[in-house]
């Protein structure tokens, strides 16, 4: 028993991914593609992945947004959980990573599934509450350029249904939050966000210390 979270050594991670989770042979080949990138430590954790998906299903998703693609193993592991009937609007900047997604994505059978848009995310996110699509999505993950994270919260939460729910990447940002010494402005950003969400009333909150820490806020 204990009344803290549990540090995670490197054979206990092993442990936890070889029984705490199920990863197709799809999104294991991804993952170990995008190991080799010069950004690797961009892509989330496997483990993330399995939660993610989990919750997406729990949910009944069947129109989830995703703000940051990267290589494509977040909005593979959402859509492989949504099934045939599920839509992921997936939103980047990059055609030189997102190529690295539409290539697995269309191996796995999935691209149909994911339609990504390549803009900048707030102009994206702009037009589809313009298109009339408030209210209508049921999971959002956010994982993009943390100085716009507010203006990605703000949007997802209207473009969320009630009792949908929004996955916030980076927010523990390997412990540089806690930091007194570290004034970036990438973590600036995020602890201002973690502090808006503590307090916000439209939301109910879980901050889980997987990966580089996951806000989970269920929208009122």
């Amino acid at each position: 028993m204990s009344r803290d979270t549990i540090g995670l050594s490197e054979g206990l991670t092993a442990y936890l991914r070889s029984v705490g989770m199920r990863e197709d042979a799809d999104l294991a080949a991804l993952r170990a593609e995008t190991a080799s990138h010069t950004l690797a430590t961009m892509q989330i954790a496997p483990e993330q992945g399995q939660l993610m998906a989990l919750l997406a299903r729990m949910l009944g998703a069947r129109k989830t947004l995703e703000v940051g693609v990267f290589t494509g193993y977040s909005a593979m592991v959402v859509a492989k959980a949504m099934g045939p009937q599920g839509r992921v609007i997936a939103l980047d900047v990059s055609e030189e990573f997102t190529a690295i997604a539409r290539r697995h994505w269309a191996k796995a059978g999935i691209a149909d599934r994911i339609d990504l848009r390549l803009a900048p995310a707030a102009d994206s996110l702009k037009k589809l509450i313009a298109a009339g699509e408030s209210g209508t999505f049921d999971f959002a993950f956010i994982d993009a350029d943390k100085g716009n994270y507010d203006t990605y919260y703000e949007h997802a939460l209207t473009l969320l249904r009630r009792g949908g729910l929004i996955a916030i990447d980076n927010v523990l940002w390997g412990g540089k939050v806690i930091d007194p010494e570290n004034k970036t402005t990438d973590t600036a950003a995020l602890r201002a966000l973690n502090t808006k969400i503590h307090s916000d009333k439209r939301v109910e909150v879980s901050m889980v210390p997987v990966g580089d820490g996951l806000t989970l806020a269920l929208k009122l």
